[in-house]
């Protein structure tokens, strides 16, 4: 009994720190399109434009 006990906090652990790596990820995409990007730029296709 005691053993299944220690397997569910670990799970629930685990569950818990994967939450929080893809709530982590997700937020660093969302900074990521906010700030603005200095593209390069191919001068070929700056002419065609």
């Amino acid at each position: 009994m005691f053993k299944a006990i220690k397997r569910f906090v670990a799970v629930v652990g685990v569950a818990l720190l994967a939450f929080r790596a893809v709530g982590s990820f997700l937020a660093w995409v969302d900074k990521q399109d906010e700030t603005q990007v200095d593209a390069w730029i191919d001068e070929e296709e700056l002419e065609e434009a």
